[in-house]
């Protein structure tokens, strides 16, 4: 496995005249950011003389410099990575916005609310497609959503409008980021941590420009919950070698471990972001064990096991509900799930194998869905859940397997679910451990069996498999028939619903007619919290 770069951070006790001094710096940092911004991406000047002008002008150093640009490049790469997923998410909006101005024939109040949506969802998307095509970049220094109070000050609880300045000042001066280098002392010339008794030492090589302040600053007592003993290592990699050439002459140079640091303001203080990385450990997973599939759901997680041969061992179900939690309590959440994940992997010495989804699509459909849903589904971070898996797999030796997500669900639905007892997303798991291994799906030849939420299945015809192309093909065709399948049993008014649902779905389900006396609140509830409406079709 390749190193990583693993991230600690902590908050720093500072005296007032180390408060000024950060202060200080992140006012100049980031306003040479925004000026390096206009040079480079509005202006298009040269890089190297822009940067021999701002090293005069501002009386910074070349790393100094360095970190400014680095920051720089990490926002507009970002930016322009996210602007397809924006545009494809627009497309569907306008697309869901057409039809149901289309159905909104006879209500012109309504459907006149509707076209005006629709005319700013379609000049969003000329902007972002103007900008995609010409490479522009755009970047609002303190965030839109400030700079938006300003109109409307009373609201948003702004007295005056210099109170919102000097917040609006404040937001945009709120970090700097100090750049590390594995062939520099302690990992960064600009920022040397020193280990002491009392904890870590940081000494922050301040501008020439603030020469007011000192040329450097001390910040004893620092550490890091989380990461300590890493950092220490990383301090500790540091050494010189000597090598000498042909000629005889020596060379001293220094090698190790980068650090870099983030500092960043927040309403409490100042905290620090120490980022290095890590070699990885000795290789504890082998394929030629078999593997273990994860088919990550918005409640759950669905974990399935197989030995080489492709065949099914166990499955699991781990829950993992963030809706109505803390940024931290999602957090703890995920990262508990993922140390149980890498926990199994260790185990049984198996690698994991992890979908490789993208949500932007699902999540720019959420205008279909109910309220209840539509919540749950945002609330649901499969980037943060995937890292969280993929971290706690790198330190425990694990390999981690990315696969095609292309018909897992249909495939586990279809071909694992009812013959081997599993729920649908446990089948996915099974397929998706099954593809990390490199095995193909080859559908049923006969008709198939596939359970339903309401503990009732659906049957449907498979069709014959052309050989002349691609099994997914096959797949495909059985996907759309699975779908009307779904909801030709849904609609249907079924008098049986052996299996209680929440209220929010059973207003649904009364208005198709179906009966659910006989199932009091407290059985709904138990059944709930255990596996109801995991793989709803609706």
């Amino acid at each position: 496995m390749d190193p990583q770069v693993f991230t600690y951070q902590t908050r720093l006790n500072l005296n007032a005249e180390q408060s000024t001094a950060l202060n200080a710096y992140a006012d100049l940092f980031c306003k040479i950011e925004r000026k390096l911004f206009v040079a480079l991406y509005i202006k298009k000047l040269p890089l190297n003389d822009t940067k021999r002008q701002f090293l005069k002008q501002f009386q910074i150093t070349s790393r100094q410099y360095n970190a400014i640009k680095v920051q720089l490049e990490g926002r507009v790469s970002s930016i322009k990575e996210r602007k397809p997923d924006l545009i494809e998410a627009l497309k569907i909006k306008i697309q869901k916005a057409e039809k149901v101005i289309e159905k909104l024939a006879s209500k012109p109040f309504k459907q006149h609310q509707k076209k005006r949506r629709l005319a700013i969802l379609k000049n969003k998307l000329s902007v972002l497609e103007h900008d995609l095509s010409t490479g522009r970049v755009r970047i609002c220094f303190g965030s839109k959503k400030l700079f938006r109070q300003q109109f409307n000050l009373e609201k948003n609880g702004f007295q005056s409008h210099e109170e919102w300045l000097r917040e609006w000042q404040k937001s945009r001066s709120e970090q700097f980021f100090v750049l590390g280098s594995k062939d520099e002392t302690a990992g960064n010339q600009s920022c040397a941590a020193v280990s002491g008794d009392g904890g870590l030492t940081l000494r922050l090589r301040l501008p020439d420009a603030l020469a007011h302040c000192g040329k450097y600053i001390s910040i004893p007592c620092v550490n890091f919950a989380y990461g300590q003993q890493q950092i220490l290592a990383a301090l500790a990699s540091s050494q010189r070698i000597s090598t000498v050439n042909d000629e005889g002459k020596v060379s001293v140079k220094r090698t190790g471990t980068a650090l870099s640091y983030r500092f960043l303001r927040d309403d409490k203080g100042w905290r620090v972001f120490a980022s290095l990385s890590v070699v990885a450990p000795e290789l504890k997973s082998s394929v030629s064990l078999g593997a273990i599939g994860i088919d990550v759901n918005a409640k759950h997680l669905a974990v399935a096991e197989i030995n080489r041969h492709g065949n099914w061992l166990k499955s699991y179900r781990l829950p993992l509900n963030t809706y109505g939690k803390s940024t931290e309590q999602a957090k703890a959440l995920i990262g508990d799930v993922a140390k149980q994940i890498a926990k199994l992997a260790v185990d049984s010495s198996k690698p994991v194998v992890v979908e490789s989804l993208n949500f932007q699509r699902k999540k720019a459909e959420l205008e279909k869905q109910d309220g209840r849903y539509s919540r749950m589904l945002s609330s649901f971070a499969y980037g943060k859940t995937l890292a969280a898996i993929k971290g706690a797999c790198f330190r425990a030796g694990v390999e981690v397997r990315e696969v095609n997500p292309a018909f897992t669900s249909v495939i586990g639905a279809v071909k694992f679910s009812q013959k081997l007892g599993l729920s649908v997303h446990q089948g996915a798991a099974l397929a998706i451990a099954r593809r990390g291994l490199g095995l193909s799906e080859i559908p049923p030849r006969q008709s198939a069996i596939v359970p339903v939420a309401n503990g009732g299945h659906v049957t449907l015809s498979l069709p014959e498999r052309d050989r002349h192309k691609h099994v997914w093909s096959a797949w495909g065709e059985i996907r759309t028939k699975l779908r009307a399948a779904h909801v030709a049993h849904f609609r249907r008014g079924i008098n049986l619903y052996p299996l209680p649902l929440r209220p929010v779905f059973e207003k649904r389900v009364l208005s198709t007619g179906w009966n659910l006396s006989g199932h009091t609140q407290a059985n709904r509830d138990q059944h709930c919290s255990d596996h109801v409406f995991e793989s709803l079709p609706f």
